[in-house]
């Protein structure tokens, strides 16, 4: 379907108002003149003409974004490279609106092209609340883990037992990893003593990320928001870790994959299925059939081979909500709560 103008501003107003609640006062400030600009009839109006598809739910400001700041990243737009910090620049106003006003006119057609795109990002981030639910898993059972992850990208946030954690005034990990993963943490440590152990790992994606494509890799750097430095460098070094040992990336649905992999049980070891920010991606009858899905091999799951899904995702419109849910048994916990980039976590009381 066609969206109105005024649907299409409305989700540049609201991205502007999430960039500035997780830090990029850089486009909170963009997207506001973006939306009025698409209200004026501007380019950005232009630029939005004739797309079919749900502009918040399908992340059309994301898409657009994504696909300016990758010709900034590849050198092709200097002059609002001047005003990036992702490429060394220093945002200057009105110059910066100016230079992405012109630049969307002046590459209407190529960048029109790119709304088709989906948005591809890999949060490695995300990896700090995620950290306090595998480690809740391993003390509970004290078996080795399989893990699944629907919606991995690059796979990065498979590699979670391999970066260095600095969560609040709590450490974790190997304090050699090039990867280190920083938080603000409210509440008690999570279980910072349980021992780990990863039997296997393998993702799910739609269109999985290589490591290895240079072309690839700089697709998900230009969802990095341009004023978030730390956050770029952070996925910079764990794509370089990721090339070093790749986990396994499938591409499928995620319920006919996850019903596969669930087919086969492996004892003395716990399966994780987990995934973060994945939900409002997926239609409804998608979560229903997936909720059926592990409800049936929850069902099959026994004390030698237990199953645990957990999955760290935005309900009601308040941030992300970290949940647990267990079988033999089948029960669900609300582990902690963060915000969707896993900057701050509030660790609820066991």
């Amino acid at each position: 379907m066609l969206p109105t103008r005024e649907d299409i501003s409305t989700a540049f107003r609201i991205q502007a108002q999430w960039c500035e609640r997780l830090g990029s006062p850089l486009y909170g400030q963009l997207l506001e003149q973006a939306a009025a600009d698409v209200d004026d009839g501007g380019p950005f109006a232009r630029w939005m003409e004739g797309w079919e598809g749900r502009p918040i739910q399908d992340a059309l400001v994301l898409r657009a974004m994504g696909a300016v700041h990758r010709l900034v990243l590849n050198g092709e737009a200097p002059q609002l490279a001047a005003h990036y910090p992702s490429t060394g620049g220093e945002p200057r106003w009105p110059a910066v609106w100016e230079a992405l006003r012109a630049l969307v006119e002046s590459r209407m057609d190529e960048l029109r092209a790119a709304l088709g795109e989906r948005v591809q990002t890999n949060e490695v981030n995300r990896s700090a609340p995620l950290l306090g639910g595998f480690l809740e898993i391993a003390a509970k059972y004290g078996k080795t883990m399989r893990l699944l992850e629907i919606g991995a990208s690059a796979g990065l946030n498979l590699l979670w037992d391999r970066y260095r954690y600095e969560l609040g005034e709590h450490r974790w990990g190997d304090q050699r990893s090039p990867v280190v993963i920083r938080a603000e943490w409210q509440g008690p440590p999570p279980r910072l003593d349980a021992p780990v152990g990863v039997v296997e790992r393998c993702g799910l994606d739609l269109s999985p990320v290589d490591v290895r494509d240079d072309a690839s890799v700089r697709r998900l750097e230009s969802f990095v928001w341009p004023d978030q430095l730390e956050r770029l460098e952070q996925l910079r070094a764990a794509v370089r870790l990721a090339r070093q040992s790749r986990p396994r990336l499938e591409t499928g649905s995620a319920a006919t994959w996850v019903r596969r992999q669930l087919n086969a049980t492996v004892l003395r070891t716990v399966t994780v299925v987990y995934h973060s920010i994945l939900w409002w991606y997926l239609s409804e009858d998608e979560q229903r059939e997936f909720t059926a899905v592990l409800e049936e091999a929850g069902a099959r799951a026994t004390a030698e081979a237990p199953l645990a899904w957990l999955n760290f995702e935005v309900r009601n419109g308040k941030g992300a909500e970290l949940r647990l849910r267990t079988w033999p048994g089948g029960e669900e916990r609300v582990l902690g709560y963060g915000d969707p980039h896993g900057r701050q976590v509030k660790w609820l009381e066991r």
